[in-house]
């Protein structure tokens, strides 16, 4: 058994059993995902095998949930994603997600904490939270990430867990941005890339304030920026755009 496959073997008995939804979920998108992009996928060893930790991604396309999705799934590990709340409100699709423990945000309601502390929970229980830094797809016109909200950074902080970049990029070949209609042949190649964790230990233990978060959101944006620039050979610009 080579390596590779022993590791994911490993983090697969660590997770446990995912349950009916969360299986039923892989075995309805995976063969889709494989069959209509090609996967050209590094950097497994940087998620950990076992234990709370929180993976983030840029955002160039609506179905690269499903993207980000196969690839960490791929790599032994089930995440849980932070997810708009008017997802919960498509009745089959809020079932799926509620049996697969996925996170819904309430954005600016008196409910928008609960997605906070539950993610929080989530970590502390050893489960891997994964997270859209901008929180919505990029509205750069070169999708480039824009600049990144705080709530990645507050969790790593609260919780001590580390922080996995991942940039993708393919997956709006596949999808534009705020498309509806799919460019499924030919098959587009999907990169998704995961780097090692980001330095965030001159940040722990210190008072959680808007300047902390800010720096540690910034560490975490030009670690997913820089996995892009190498997947993408070019270099992104040095103003980002707020969302």
């Amino acid at each position: 058994m080579r390596p590779e496959q022993a590791r994911v073997q490993r983090a697969r008995a660590a997770e446990g059993s995912p349950g009916f939804w969360y299986l039923f979920a892989v075995v309805v998108l995976r063969p889709l995902l494989i069959v209509c992009t090609r996967q050209e996928w590094r950097g497994w060893e940087h998620i950990p095998e076992s234990g709370g930790a929180v993976v983030v991604s840029n955002h160039i396309s609506h179905v690269d949930p499903l993207t980000f999705t196969h690839f960490v799934y791929e790599s032994g590990r089930l995440p849980r994603f932070l997810a708009k709340a008017s997802l919960f409100r498509v009745p089959f699709v809020r079932t799926v997600l509620r049996g697969a423990e996925q996170i819904p945000v309430y954005r600016e309601s008196e409910s928008a904490a609960q997605a906070y502390s539950a993610a929080v929970d989530a970590v502390r229980r050893g489960k891997l939270v994964a997270i859209y830094p901008e929180a919505t797809l990029t509205r750069d016109p070169d999708l480039w990430p824009m600049v990144g909200k705080t709530g990645a950074a507050r969790v790593a902080l609260e919780t001590g867990a580390p922080v996995i970049p991942v940039a993708q990029w393919g997956a709006h070949r596949v999808l534009p941005p705020y498309s509806k209609l799919p460019r499924l042949f030919p098959r587009h190649t999907v990169h998704v890339h995961a780097g090692p964790p980001v330095d965030l230990t001159d940040l722990q233990g210190r008072p959680i304030d808007a300047e902390l978060l800010r720096e540690g959101t910034a560490r975490i944006m030009a670690a997913v920026t820089g996995l892009l620039q190498e997947i993408r050979g070019q270099r992104a610009l040095t103003t980002r755009r707020t969302a």
